[in-house]
């Protein structure tokens, strides 16, 4: 079995739900208790079935988290590989408001036997700044140093906030710092504005080395 941290307490979702929405969200996670493999069902329907929005006071939106405690009741009943087969599958046929709340679940998901590394690389594919930013999250961790730098670059290229990105004051290297020096003279010459989080980035790997040194 697999543990998912929810990304609000259950008291806080439910209080930013009707009371019918909260009748529909403790059904599904009832179902999939009994059935952990009705999730690629549940999970379309989900949003429509609850609300969506952004949640007042937190940086959430109502159908993500209501998504990601739907994976953990069912991640409470799935071994570690059908619980990553399960989240495979609904991104796959999901719509884009659906891959961000599995990037997001990923994100949760304290096993390590979880590795949704082919999931993040296909968000790092797209141009969709929700996808980019959700993939870049915790999960970012199972990444490989060259994918990860490579979606550190994207996220620059797109505008996420490289405050989001898991990792960046332990993975950042030199050879990031040179990607980035290659991406910011690329835009002065072109006569672009060059992001704050490029200087930044830059800053805090020349600042990491000397301390190193």
């Amino acid at each position: 079995m697999t543990s998912v941290r929810p990304l609000l307490r259950a008291a806080e979702l439910r209080a930013a739900l009707l009371p019918d929405a909260v009748e529909a969200l403790d059904d599904m996670l009832v179902d999939l208790v009994e059935e952990p493999s009705r999730l690629g069902r549940l999970f379309p329907a989900a949003a429509r079935r609850t609300a969506r929005g952004q949640i007042a006071g937190t940086d959430h939106r109502v159908e993500d988290a209501v998504r990601v405690e739907l994976v953990a009741a069912a991640a409470s009943r799935l071994s570690p590989p059908d619980l990553l087969a399960e989240l495979q599958a609904v991104y796959r046929y999901g719509d884009a408001d659906e891959k961000r709340a599995v990037l997001l679940a990923l994100g949760a998901v304290d096993d390590r036997e979880v590795d949704g590394s082919d999931v993040l690389l296909d968000a790092l594919r797209t141009n969709d700044v929700r996808l980019v930013a959700a993939a870049m999250g915790p999960h970012a961790d199972r990444l490989s140093i060259h994918d990860w730098r490579h979606g550190v670059l994207k996220c620059l290229f797109v505008g996420v906030p490289l405050a989001g990105v898991a990792g960046l004051a332990t993975r950042a290297d030199d050879e990031l710092a040179a990607m980035v020096r290659r991406y910011v003279d690329e835009r002065r010459a072109a006569g672009r504005p060059v992001p704050d989080d490029a200087l930044m980035l830059l800053d805090l790997i020349t600042s990491t080395t000397a301390q190193e040194a």
